[in-house]
């Protein structure tokens, strides 16, 4: 069986950010505490978890935990954490993204004022201003 597989990340000057789940990551506390302080403010705005993107048969909160540590969204919190202000977050990713974070990540390009660009198995994603180009 072929190992699971994880994005890679890159940020516009070129830097190469290793994935969360490569232990010991010398960033995992403050990606979870960036990622919990988006998830409060996106609830605040209205952001339900769409837990229909979770094929595993678990309880409603275990599915939004699974929701919670996809990759795509620990990678762009990385992002945001090892750049500067302003600088476009690349994050390249070999599986489509899934809808609930495809909301996510218009919801954190809002709220962080950042350009967020994805490129997943089928095409790429440019978020801005909470919008998806």
């Amino acid at each position: 069986m072929p190992p699971p597989k994880t994005p890679s990340v890159k940020l516009f000057g070129g830097d190469k950010l290793s994935p969360l789940k490569e232990a010991p990551h010398d960033m995992r506390d403050e990606i979870l505490r960036l990622l919990n302080e988006l998830m409060m403010e996106m609830k605040k705005r209205g952001y339900v978890p769409d837990t229909s993107f979770v094929m595993h048969d678990l309880e409603e909160h275990k599915k939004e935990q699974q929701l919670y540590m996809h990759s795509e969204r620990l990678a762009v919190a990385s992002g945001l954490l090892k750049s500067v202000p302003g600088t476009v977050i690349r994050v390249v990713k070999n599986l489509r993204v899934c809808g609930d974070c495809h909301t996510v990540l218009k919801l954190i390009s809002d709220i962080t004022h950042r350009q967020i660009v994805v490129r997943d198995a089928n095409r790429f994603h440019h978020f801005e201003g909470g919008i998806c180009s």
